[in-house]
Protein backbone atom coordinates (compact mmCIF):
# COMPACT_ATOMS: atom_id res chain seq x y z
CA UNK A 1 0.00 0.00 0.00
CA UNK A 2 1.07 3.56 -0.63
CA UNK A 3 0.39 6.65 1.08
CA UNK A 4 1.00 10.41 0.49
CA UNK A 5 0.17 13.47 2.34
CA UNK A 6 1.24 16.80 3.48
CA UNK A 7 0.27 18.63 6.63
CA UNK A 8 0.26 22.27 7.56
CA UNK A 9 1.80 22.96 10.82
CA UNK A 10 1.40 25.85 13.53
CA UNK A 11 4.48 26.41 14.21
CA UNK A 12 7.82 27.13 12.92
CA UNK A 13 10.56 24.62 11.15
CA UNK A 14 12.97 24.35 14.13
CA UNK A 15 10.01 23.57 16.65
CA UNK A 16 8.48 20.95 14.30
CA UNK A 17 12.19 19.79 14.16
CA UNK A 18 12.56 19.71 18.20
CA UNK A 19 9.41 18.45 19.07
CA UNK A 20 9.82 15.61 16.73
CA UNK A 21 12.94 14.75 17.89
CA UNK A 22 11.84 14.38 21.69
CA UNK A 23 10.71 10.87 22.34
CA UNK A 24 8.34 12.57 25.34
CA UNK A 25 6.53 14.25 22.60
CA UNK A 26 5.87 11.20 20.07
CA UNK A 27 5.07 9.28 22.97
CA UNK A 28 1.86 11.61 23.76
CA UNK A 29 1.33 11.94 19.80
CA UNK A 30 1.48 8.62 18.35
CA UNK A 31 -1.68 6.67 19.29
CA UNK A 32 -1.61 3.46 21.20
CA UNK A 33 2.27 4.30 21.89
CA UNK A 34 3.25 2.26 24.92
CA UNK A 35 6.96 2.84 24.62
CA UNK A 36 9.55 4.27 22.63
CA UNK A 37 13.58 4.22 22.86
CA UNK A 38 16.49 4.29 21.52
CA UNK A 39 18.40 0.60 20.80
CA UNK A 40 21.74 2.32 18.99
CA UNK A 41 22.61 5.25 16.30
CA UNK A 42 19.53 5.97 14.14
CA UNK A 43 17.73 2.78 15.65
CA UNK A 44 14.89 2.57 17.80
CA UNK A 45 12.45 0.28 19.41
CA UNK A 46 8.27 1.12 19.57
CA UNK A 47 6.03 -0.51 21.02
CA UNK A 48 2.23 0.26 19.93
CA UNK A 49 -1.26 -1.57 20.52
CA UNK A 50 -3.94 -0.83 18.33
CA UNK A 51 -6.92 -2.39 16.26
CA UNK A 52 -8.46 -2.82 13.22
CA UNK A 53 -11.77 -4.49 13.18
CA UNK A 54 -11.91 -7.47 14.98
CA UNK A 55 -7.59 -7.74 14.93
CA UNK A 56 -6.44 -6.00 18.09
CA UNK A 57 -2.60 -6.27 18.74
CA UNK A 58 0.42 -5.15 20.40
CA UNK A 59 3.14 -4.56 17.83
CA UNK A 60 6.34 -4.55 18.49
CA UNK A 61 8.52 -2.68 15.86
CA UNK A 62 12.24 -1.89 15.09
CA UNK A 63 13.22 1.35 13.19
CA UNK A 64 15.83 2.41 11.27
CA UNK A 65 17.09 5.95 9.86
CA UNK A 66 18.80 5.65 6.83
CA UNK A 67 19.38 8.53 3.65
CA UNK A 68 20.18 10.71 6.33
CA UNK A 69 20.52 14.19 4.60
CA UNK A 70 20.11 16.62 7.91
CA UNK A 71 18.13 18.89 8.08
CA UNK A 72 16.18 18.09 4.71
CA UNK A 73 15.83 14.26 4.41
CA UNK A 74 15.56 11.08 5.43
CA UNK A 75 13.96 7.59 4.87
CA UNK A 76 12.61 5.55 7.76
CA UNK A 77 12.58 2.18 7.22
CA UNK A 78 9.91 0.32 9.69
CA UNK A 79 10.07 -3.89 10.00
CA UNK A 80 7.14 -4.83 12.94
CA UNK A 81 5.37 -8.14 14.21
CA UNK A 82 1.81 -8.52 16.00
CA UNK A 83 2.41 -12.02 17.21
CA UNK A 84 -0.46 -13.96 15.79
CA UNK A 85 -2.18 -11.07 14.72
CA UNK A 86 0.41 -10.12 11.97
CA UNK A 87 3.51 -8.69 10.77
CA UNK A 88 4.45 -5.43 8.68
CA UNK A 89 7.27 -3.55 6.86
CA UNK A 90 7.53 -0.42 5.07
CA UNK A 91 9.36 2.97 4.76
CA UNK A 92 8.43 6.47 4.58
CA UNK A 93 10.14 9.45 3.36
CA UNK A 94 9.19 12.77 5.30
CA UNK A 95 10.33 16.70 4.21
CA UNK A 96 9.13 19.79 6.53
CA UNK A 97 9.05 22.46 4.90
CA UNK A 98 9.31 26.79 5.79
CA UNK A 99 6.30 28.83 4.95
CA UNK A 100 4.56 31.71 6.22
CA UNK A 101 2.27 29.78 8.45
CA UNK A 102 4.84 27.88 9.69
CA UNK A 103 5.98 24.79 8.07
CA UNK A 104 4.45 22.00 5.88
CA UNK A 105 5.34 18.58 6.78
CA UNK A 106 5.37 16.30 3.58
CA UNK A 107 5.29 12.53 3.62
CA UNK A 108 5.16 9.58 1.39
CA UNK A 109 5.25 5.87 3.05
CA UNK A 110 4.63 2.48 1.08
CA UNK A 111 3.89 -0.85 3.21
CA UNK A 112 2.84 -4.26 3.59
CA UNK A 113 1.01 -6.46 6.08
CA UNK A 114 0.61 -10.57 6.45
CA UNK A 115 -0.99 -12.14 8.62
CA UNK A 116 -4.92 -11.91 10.28
CA UNK A 117 -4.49 -7.87 9.84
CA UNK A 118 -4.38 -8.43 6.77
CA UNK A 119 -7.16 -10.31 6.06
CA UNK A 120 -9.07 -7.88 7.56
CA UNK A 121 -10.35 -5.94 3.89
CA UNK A 122 -8.24 -3.24 2.35
CA UNK A 123 -11.08 -0.69 3.19
CA UNK A 124 -10.85 -1.35 6.30
CA UNK A 125 -7.46 -0.95 6.44
CA UNK A 126 -7.19 1.97 4.72
CA UNK A 127 -9.61 3.98 6.62
CA UNK A 128 -7.92 2.94 10.00
CA UNK A 129 -4.54 4.00 8.46
CA UNK A 130 -5.77 7.36 7.40
CA UNK A 131 -7.68 7.62 11.16
CA UNK A 132 -3.52 6.91 12.78
CA UNK A 133 -2.88 9.40 10.89
CA UNK A 134 -5.31 12.03 11.72
CA UNK A 135 -5.40 11.13 15.20
CA UNK A 136 -1.52 11.58 15.45
CA UNK A 137 -1.66 14.86 13.52
CA UNK A 138 -3.58 16.18 15.58
CA UNK A 139 -2.26 15.21 19.06
CA UNK A 140 0.92 16.84 17.81
CA UNK A 141 -1.17 20.01 16.49
CA UNK A 142 -2.55 20.31 20.48
CA UNK A 143 1.22 19.44 21.93
CA UNK A 144 3.02 22.26 19.69
CA UNK A 145 0.05 24.95 20.60
CA UNK A 146 0.20 24.07 24.43
CA UNK A 147 4.03 23.87 23.70
CA UNK A 148 4.33 27.32 21.24
CA UNK A 149 0.82 29.17 22.21
CA UNK A 150 -0.05 31.77 19.57
CA UNK A 151 0.77 35.27 20.50
CA UNK A 152 -2.88 37.32 21.25
CA UNK A 153 -3.78 38.16 17.75
CA UNK A 154 -2.53 36.24 15.70
CA UNK A 155 -3.85 34.11 13.45
CA UNK A 156 -3.43 30.36 13.29
CA UNK A 157 -2.49 28.47 10.25
CA UNK A 158 -4.46 25.96 8.99
CA UNK A 159 -4.59 22.67 11.16
CA UNK A 160 -5.00 20.33 7.73
CA UNK A 161 -4.26 21.16 4.31
CA UNK A 162 -3.40 19.29 1.18
CA UNK A 163 -1.24 21.24 -0.78
CA UNK A 164 1.42 20.11 -3.53
CA UNK A 165 3.91 18.77 -2.20
CA UNK A 166 6.94 21.17 -1.57
CA UNK A 167 10.94 20.57 -1.77
CA UNK A 168 12.26 19.09 1.10
CA UNK A 169 14.05 21.45 4.12
CA UNK A 170 15.49 20.38 7.26
CA UNK A 171 13.94 17.26 9.14
CA UNK A 172 15.20 16.12 11.92
CA UNK A 173 15.74 12.04 12.89
CA UNK A 174 12.98 12.19 15.37
CA UNK A 175 10.72 13.96 12.83
CA UNK A 176 11.08 11.23 9.64
CA UNK A 177 11.06 8.27 12.75
CA UNK A 178 8.01 10.15 14.10
CA UNK A 179 5.95 10.26 10.83
CA UNK A 180 7.52 7.16 9.56
CA UNK A 181 5.90 5.55 12.50
CA UNK A 182 2.46 7.31 12.09
CA UNK A 183 1.86 6.29 8.16
CA UNK A 184 3.91 3.09 8.64
CA UNK A 185 2.40 2.26 11.41
CA UNK A 186 -0.48 3.97 10.31
CA UNK A 187 -0.21 2.28 7.54
CA UNK A 188 1.81 -0.59 7.34
CA UNK A 189 0.17 -2.39 9.95
CA UNK A 190 -3.21 -1.28 8.62
CA UNK A 191 -2.66 -1.53 5.15
CA UNK A 192 -2.13 -3.93 2.45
Amino acid sequence: MDMQGSRQLAVTQQQAWDALNDPEVLKVCIPGCDSLESTGENAYALVNAFKVGPVSAKFKSALTLADIQAPSSYTIHFDGSGGAAGFGKGTAKVALTANEGGCLLDYTANASVGGKIAQVGQRLIDGVAKSMAEKFFKNFDDEMQRRHPAPAGAVAAPADSATTPAAPVGVPKWVWWALGVIIILGIVFVVY
